[in-house]
């Protein structure tokens, strides 16, 4: 420890500090990532199933999901979270620390999650789905059988690029005293100038990321077939 100490000065007595914006940003990807999931993946489904020519054609519905997600990711990050503060008060009581980042976090996740999704759908085999109509098969169950359980690997991939950019998200949420290692960044090494603080936010950072890509990379070799 008197090694890393020596390299960053500032470390012993902000480590306790650090440590628990630390788990915050966990605390925020974990939350924001999950809820975030299961919304993309819904919307991302509906996009390839309701889009000309898929097996539940609506092309009203799918206008208007493709327009709005091309609307919200126009919205650069940080005016998003300033739109949301009302919304975030409304559900959750607050709009700052770490319960006050979720609506945030999940809203600018959710449109690029969906993209994803839609992309990693459109690689399954089309005459899949075709044989699967032949033999029946509801829209549902294709949708089960088909999309998802074919797509799992691509599923994870995509999964695995939207928590790093998650991650990305919730150091720019600390702009706006969202907490985590993004508000330890600015707090410490911004504005009080503790320089070294700045380079162990990043190593930590990057540290969460190659956790994320190592692990997403052994589930899709794991699924892949």
């Amino acid at each position: 420890m008197s090694f890393l100490y020596s390299i960053a000065p500032n470390l012993e007595a902000l480590q306790s500090e650090l440590a628990e914006c630390f788990f915050q940003t966990i605390q925020m990807c974990l939350v924001a990532a999950t809820v975030a999931f299961f919304i993309g993946l819904f919307f991302g489904v509906l996009l390839t199933v309701t889009k000309r020519g898929g097996i539940m054609e609506c092309t009203p519905i799918y206008t208007v999901i493709d327009k709005a997600i091309d609307i919200i990711r126009s919205i650069p990050f940080i005016i998003l979270i300033f739109i949301l503060i009302p919304v975030s008060r409304l559900i959750m009581g607050t709009s700052i620390g770490v319960s006050g980042s979720y609506v945030a976090l999940i809203c600018g996740t959710v449109p690029f999650f969906s993209r994803q999704i839609e992309t990693a759908i459109a690689e399954v085999d089309y005459g899949l789905v075709e044989a699967s109509e032949a033999m029946g098969f509801s829209p549902m169950e294709i949708i089960w059988s088909v999309y998802l359980k074919e797509s799992i690997p691509s599923i994870v991939r995509v999964t695995m690029i939207t928590i790093v950019n998650l991650i990305g998200l919730t150091a720019m949420a600390g702009a706006v005293g969202a907490g985590g290692l993004g508000d330890f960044a600015i707090r410490y090494g911004y504005q009080m100038g503790y320089r070294d603080m700045i380079w162990v936010t990043v190593i930590l950072i990057l540290l969460l990321v190659s956790i994320v890509q190592f692990v997403g990379n052994l589930i899709i070799r794991k699924t892949s077939h």
